[in-house]
């Protein structure tokens, strides 16, 4: 049973994750609509359980992110992570979304702003997650940008991910990540990765090799008061990625699969997500897995680091 809050709209921390934080021990935010909104089931809970798995065994403490009920929960017990697992009526909720949810008392996973938002509330600094939101293609004509840059331009967190989506315009996206002063760095690469692929093609200014590295800068970011996060690009291993010549077929007739059925805005990202899954026969949906492991698996060594 998770700790209940004692003012309207206090985060409500799970027994696990209040007790990581009075006694000082590593805690590794994870998102939950990869959970609810990205995982067929029943794997999706086995997958949610295995990523908590993977942080305790790095002696970082787990931390899921939902919304339940109009409470914002930081660290889930397993009922709870059984709800988020299976309920199907679970709504996807951003950082905009947050003061609605909880004053209607609405459930929702947490996009990558959202749960960023959440922890950085709660006092984590590390968050672990697949592939971040970013530009999207035609943004000339759209305006379609994240909301997870913005979130990351004024919130003081480490988030370990395997780049921005394939479906996105990757340069514009590290363009806009550096207007936002938001950090960014290659983890053992000098090249951004390309999330279901190992790289992009597109150069980093600076690599680390360490956790201890990562730790090193976040220390530096406290002392200079800066409030942006740090951005840990690790990419997918070469031998788990998805085959580059079958990507960028999938992702070329997903793109003109929503140009032909009028899909946009909102709706576009888990359109061409899934496309990609079906177009390569479930191979982009491994590829994505893989990346999510290494990330939690890195994500907690860093917290560690960071909490030495």
């Amino acid at each position: 049973m998770s700790t209940q809050p004692t003012t309207p709209g206090e985060l409500r921390l799970s027994p696990e994750v209040a007790r990581a934080r009075r006694d000082g021990t590593p805690v590794l935010a994870l998102e939950s609509t990869i959970i609810a909104h990205g995982l067929p089931r029943p794997r999706n809970r086995e997958v949610a359980r295995e990523l908590e798995a993977i942080a305790r065994e790095e002696g970082a403490c787990p931390a899921t992110v939902a919304v339940l009920d109009g409470v914002a929960h930081v660290g889930l017990d397993d009922d709870e992570l059984a709800r988020v697992a299976e309920d199907t009526t679970l709504r996807k909720l951003g950082t905009r979304d947050l003061p609605v949810a909880l004053a209607l008392g609405a459930s929702g996973a947490t996009t990558v702003s959202a749960t960023a938002w959440l922890a950085a509330a709660a006092g984590i600094r590390v968050f672990a997650t697949g592939g971040l939101g970013g530009v999207h293609r035609g943004f000339a004509e759209t305006f379609d940008e994240s909301a997870d840059l913005g979130v990351l331009s004024h919130t003081r967190l480490t988030v370990v991910s395997a780049g921005v989506k394939s479906i996105l315009d990757v340069p514009a996206t590290l363009e806009r990540l550096e207007s936002l002063s938001v950090t960014v760095v290659g983890f053992a690469t000098a090249i951004f990765p390309g999330f279901y692929l190992h790289s992009s093609g597109r150069p980093l200014d600076w690599t680390v090799h360490t956790p201890a590295e990562v730790a090193g800068i976040m220390h530096q970011q406290d002392a200079l008061h800066i409030g942006s996060a740090l951005l840990v690009a690790n990419p997918v291993p070469e031998a788990e990625q998805l085959d580059p010549e079958l990507h960028d077929r999938a992702l070329a007739e997903a793109l003109a699969g929503a140009e032909r059925d009028g899909v946009t805005g909102q709706r576009l990202t888990p359109y061409l997500l899934a496309a990609l899954v079906q177009a390569t026969g479930g191979a982009a949906l491994e590829a994505n897995l893989a990346a999510v492991r290494g990330n939690v698996r890195l994500g907690a060594r860093i917290a560690v680091a960071f909490a030495r």
